[in-house]
């Protein structure tokens, strides 16, 4: 009896000691031509790195990276001296082992205790051969373009070597469905664009296809990634396919792309760290643009998420600080009817900007000694001369309260365009169109409907061409 009593409790305590091992990560690192070095245990998030550990190998090259609390898991990496690096898995598995030599990683790692990232290894090694086996076919495709017969006969290899990249993937998804792995080359899959039947005699027949092709690119780009799986969040891949999509895929007007913002949000699944992930990339992205008309899209975001209360990350003065922001893009964004201007004028009467009767308005604050002001003021003088005959006029705003040198500037340019004058901005003209800077230009239709904000001299002219060649109303 007391030899049964003490196996049993031999075995409890082997089983209570494994499990308490297996509650925290442990990663036993051999790098052979390495010792008493540093190397860094880190993670991927979004586009960028982030350091999570650090060890120091002994004289053997041996070391283990260890912690009471499992770590999220992703895409991981150790970092070599020298800032080289390589990657495997962090899955529910965190209790193995790994040897490598530095100067040759990619060939000689292997993995002890964790299948799946052997099974990542091979598939890193071939997929990274059938790229370079695919890029010497494109350059040789590239060197033959003045031969018909070889470009025909690359082409053709190029084709079937993609044919085959693709079934290589979708076997290595077909064998990895329950896990990781599985998970993240099915994100990478490649979508497959059907070829569209056009009905003979359609008007504009590759219009109709471009539109049918886009529309289907468009609403099945995410197929192949789980915008729910929070496991992305710590791998490059999430991140690229979001930049991949509001840079390149959707047409860039603030219509198409809200419409699409209210239709990823739901593919997160109410995961709190991808909403909250989605949220601050698209705002950051958005903020930085540079596009006219994407200040639309902030506000969007500002008003569905930031001010709305969703956003419980950011502090009580970054809610403020947006609120003021986003009131000043508010009343300026294109395709609304900009705020009347009624103020005096050069000419001692009283102006209004919707009592002008125009194709087009070209809406410019500056002033008389503004730097940027005094180059671009005589080339608008120059384009107005020759365009004021052809459905143009410029309602100018000055933004300084000294009148003098406003009338004197006006008079020594010979500034012929109304000339509007608010010294105490009764109009609110620097709220209605946020001027915080200058010169700054609007351009306006005949309904006086904002069709271009911030441009520069420059390209007024060649906007305006454009804008009565392809976006006039017959």
């Amino acid at each position: 009896m007391k030899k049964i009593l003490q196996i049993t409790a031999l075995l409890f305590l082997s089983a209570y000691t494994y499990c308490l091992d297996n509650k925290g990560y442990e990663i036993k690192v051999t790098i052979s031509d390495i010792n008493d070095s540093t190397v860094f245990l880190a993670y991927h998030f979004g586009d960028r790195q982030y350091l999570t550990d650090t060890l120091k190998l002994d004289a053997e090259g041996y070391g283990v990276f260890a912690g009471k609390e499992k770590l999220p898991e992703g895409i991981y990496m150790i970092v070599l001296p020298g800032n080289k690096y390589f990657e495997f898995l962090m899955t529910e598995n965190q209790h193995f082992s790994l040897s490598c030599t530095s100067n040759d990683f990619f060939r000689t790692l292997k993995f002890s205790g964790s299948p799946l990232n052997t099974a990542f290894t091979d598939y890193q090694k071939q997929w990274t051969q059938m790229q370079k086996n695919a890029s010497l076919i494109n350059n040789r495709l590239q060197l033959n373009k003045s031969n018909p017969d070889s470009l025909r006969i690359l082409s053709q290899k190029q084709r079937e070597y993609e044919s085959g990249m693709k079934a290589y993937l979708r076997s290595v998804i077909d064998k990895n469905k329950s896990n990781f792995l599985g998970v993240l080359v099915k994100s990478m899959l490649p979508l497959e664009i059907p070829e569209f039947t056009i009905p003979a005699g359609t008007h504009n027949p590759d219009s109709v296809r471009w539109n049918l092709r886009y529309n289907y690119n468009k609403d099945h780009f995410f197929d192949n990634i789980d915008l729910s799986d929070e496991r992305l969040l710590r791998t490059p891949i999430l991140q690229t396919r979001l930049e991949t999509f509001f840079r390149n895929v959707i047409i860039q007007s603030p219509d198409s792309i809200n419409k699409e913002i209210d239709r990823i949000f739901p593919k997160t699944g109410g995961n709190p760290k991808l909403f909250q992930f989605l949220s601050v990339y698209l705002f950051n992205h958005f903020r930085q643009s540079e596009i006219m008309g994407h200040d639309a899209v902030l506000v969007k975001l500002a008003d569905d998420i930031y001010l709305s209360g969703k956003a419980d990350w950011i502090t009580e003065e970054f809610r403020n600080d947006l609120h003021r922001q986003v009131e000043l893009l508010r009343h300026n964004l294109l395709g609304m009817k900009g705020q009347n201007l009624v103020m005096d004028s050069y000419r001692g009467i009283f102006v209004a900007l919707h009592d002008i009767e125009k194709e087009f308005t070209v809406l410019y604050f500056w002033e008389p000694n503004c730097g940027h002001c005094n180059e671009a003021t005589p080339k608008l003088k120059e384009w107005y001369e020759k365009a004021k005959n052809d459905g143009v006029e410029i309602f100018s705003v000055c933004t300084t309260g000294n009148r003098q040198e406003w009338t004197n500037y006006i008079e020594k340019h010979g500034l012929t365009w109304i000339n509007g004058w608010d010294p105490d901005r009764h109009t609110h003209f620097d709220y209605y169109y946020n001027v915080q800077a200058t010169p700054m230009v609007y351009i306006l239709d005949k309904d006086k409907k904002i069709i271009a904000k911030k441009l520069s001299i420059d390209d007024i002219p060649s906007f305006i061409d454009n804008y009565r060649q392809y976006f006039r109303q017959q």
